[in-house]
């Protein structure tokens, strides 16, 4: 574990500071309880489905500050993000519990847009009975705890009952190898050979981050990633090796050597649920996707072979001055609250990043859950490194994959992969270089 500092307590910080510091969550609010609130805060979401939760959370709150006003806007994430922009940049945002990914968050602490959390919030996010390493990494930046983790997308694999009997498959594949061998005996074709159920969906087009992204999960499995970090605070491309020749010889040996799978084929959840794939790896928002639109679909879930991208989403806000501030505070720590996160996992489907909570009443009815609540002790994750141009290198990168996907001529020639691989690398270490992230 990383030694993590607490926020400097700045002039109105550090009287609230001292009254929560060393206390449970629970203990935490209550200290606070006795002030005379007549507060008004902003939650800023990018998840319009999270508003329900934003708002049982202000309900809870509310049976102890009757005098709370909380506005909940939950918006289209774009949208969310020009707000915030905005918002932050003009000093017009009021006191906001702000929702961000880590990665998107770190300019504006950069900026000193975002304050540190307050001394208690932050031995809340340290101490490891409540988050893992690697949320707390997510919600800190240089070992300051700048936010609170709250939520995760998170990838499994999704695969249909009914497909894997039919084909003699009687559990989920072990090893990214396996997922081929699968493709092949799950894809269903017509009488002149061509495919009519895809074995195995593969983001083969479409928004271009996104495709770089499914890559990174596959890479993921094989031991490579699309950067990693050499020194502190310098990258630079790794997937110019057997990790990345063995991802991407997967995707083409499918399409065009195997033919389980093609860029015209129905993909993703859509596909998923109307029984035109028989299996892909997508986020748990699709337990709830098949729930309204495909209740009766026979299917189940499994982790990855070695682990998951996880982007987790954590609760940042704009003030840490004045009992506004303070109200803001105590709100984002009642959004942990387990009884809380039981709710949004069971409400809204999105992941909760804290440990240690009983998730047992919604795995039990939704046993599609189990398998990103449920994953081996040793299970892995990654995510989106928090520096600026992290966008630019997965957009590049899509645009290269999507021309390789395309290019049936590498399928079979490990040399022209490799040309591939070193190319699109190169372009990447270049961004990284003029940004100066590149380690030499």
């Amino acid at each position: 574990m990383r030694a993590y500092r607490s926020s400097n307590t700045k002039s109105g910080s550090s009287s609230f500071t001292a009254r929560v510091a060393a206390l449970s969550l629970g203990a935490a609010i209550t200290a606070i309880s006795g002030s005379a609130f007549a507060q008004t805060i902003n939650v800023w979401s990018g998840y319009p489905e999270m508003a329900p939760f934003y708002e049982h959370v202000a309900e809870g709150l509310k049976e102890k500050y009757p005098d709370l006003t909380v506005n909940v806007e939950a918006i289209a994430l774009r949208e969310h993000e020009k707000r915030i922009a905005l918002g932050l940049t003009s000093g017009s945002a009021g006191v906001t519990v702000i929702e961000l990914a880590g990665s998107t968050a770190s300019r504006y602490i950069e900026n000193d847009l975002l304050p540190a959390a307050p001394e208690a919030v932050a031995n809340f996010v340290t101490n490891s009975d409540n988050f893992g390493e690697f949320f707390v990494d997510a919600a800190s930046k240089n070992g300051t705890v700048y936010g609170v983790p709250l939520f995760r997308g998170q990838g499994a694999l999704f695969y249909n009952v009914d497909m894997f009997e039919a084909a003699g498959l009687k559990e989920p594949p072990q090893t990214m190898e396996a997922y081929t061998d699968y493709a092949e005996k799950l894809t269903q074709r017509d009488a002149d050979g061509k495919a009519t159920v895809s074995g195995w969906s593969l983001r083969l087009s479409g928004g271009g981050q996104g495709i770089a992204e499914k890559f990174w999960i596959n890479l993921f499995q094989y031991g490579g990633s699309v950067i990693e970090e050499v020194s502190d605070g310098k990258w630079k491309a790794n997937y110019a090796n057997e990790a990345g020749r063995k991802a991407l010889k997967q995707y083409l040996e499918n399409v065009h050597v195997l033919k389980t799978v093609t860029p015209e084929m129905p993909a993703d959840a859509e596909a998923f649920e109307r029984g035109q794939t028989a299996m892909f790896i997508r986020e748990s928002w699709v337990i709830a996707d098949i729930a309204a639109k495909a209740p009766d679909l026979n299917y189940a879930t499994a982790p990855l072979p070695v682990g998951s991208i996880a982007l987790p989403a954590n609760l940042y806000v704009n003030s840490v001055e004045g009992e506004d501030a303070e109200a803001a505070w105590a709100y984002v720590q009642a959004a942990n609250d387990p009884e809380n996160l039981v709710w949004l996992l069971d409400n809204v489907g999105w992941l909760p990043n804290r440990s240690g909570v009983d998730y047992g009443v919604v795995t039990e009815k939704v046993p599609a859950y189990g398998a990103f609540v449920d994953y081996p002790a040793d299970y892995k994750f990654f995510t989106l490194p928090a520096i600026g141009p992290i966008e630019e290198v997965l957009t590049r990168l899509a645009a290269q994959l999507t021309n390789a996907y395309g290019d049936a001529s590498l399928a079979e020639d490990d040399a022209a992969i490799d040309a591939v691989l070193a190319k699109a690398a190169e372009e990447t270490n270049n961004i990284l270089k003029r940004e100066g992230l590149l380690a030499e």
